[in-house]
């Protein structure tokens, strides 16, 4: 397995939140996410990035994003920086949602309402490297941990994560101070939903979910 997978906290240095959901679009993860109609607009990475540089400058001059329109970012209430920016992707059979910074996408329910139907699978990493891990099918959390921690799992029955992909063994086996790298990694290859990180820097249907925080 490459280190260059999404997520890592080389793409985002102050921490992240990712959903990933199996068989599902990247818009619909995105309005199961935002519990809300969308309209997303596409954005790259770099794009999302000045965005969240500008915080609440509306006013910025056009340039000031790349590749993007500053009239269709207002106009899609992009600029507005009253809640979490969410850009989603598909690789294979999953697709994903990403959160930079964090944690609306760790709230309460959301994992659940992504899963409806499928599997979807939440990772966080904070920028004090604090992680957790969450599993859920068909809107229920079955596994849900902090990796230094494995055997504290406040999921209903964390034995099928671990049936699914043998995680606990790539913590036991590794330095424990990557027992969160080590875990993702080994989840991620088992569920089939390792995402190449060059992935994230396209063009992807994004949103700002408004009041989100």
């Amino acid at each position: 397995m490459t280190a260059k997978l999404l997520p890592n906290s080389q793409l985002y240095d102050t921490g992240y939140c990712v959903i990933f959901a199996r068989n599902v679009s990247a818009v619909e993860l995105l309005s199961r996410v935002s519990r809300e109609g969308i309209q997303p607009i596409s954005l790259s990475r770099m794009a999302a990035e000045a965005i969240r540089m500008l915080g609440e400058d509306e006013d910025a001059e056009d340039g000031a994003v790349p590749e993007a329109d500053m009239e269709d970012l207002e106009r899609a209430g992009i600029l507005v920086n009253d809640g979490p920016l969410l850009r989603a992707g598909t690789h294979g059979n999953w697709s994903f949602v990403v959160e930079p910074e964090g944690p609306y996408l760790a709230g309460p329910g959301l994992l659940e309402a992504a899963s409806r139907g499928t599997a979807a699978l939440c990772v966080q990493l904070s920028e004090a490297m604090a992680a957790w891990i969450s599993y859920a099918e068909d809107g229920e959390v079955l596994s849900s941990f902090d990796p230094l921690f494995p055997d504290r799992d406040y999921g209903a029955r964390p034995e099928i994560l671990e049936s699914l992909t043998g995680y606990r063994s790539a913590i036991d086996s590794g330095d424990p101070a990557f027992a969160y790298e080590s875990a993702l990694r080994k989840i991620q290859q088992e569920l089939r939903c390792a995402v190449p990180q060059e992935v994230d820097a396209d063009l992807l249907p994004a949103i700002r979910v408004h009041g989100g925080y």
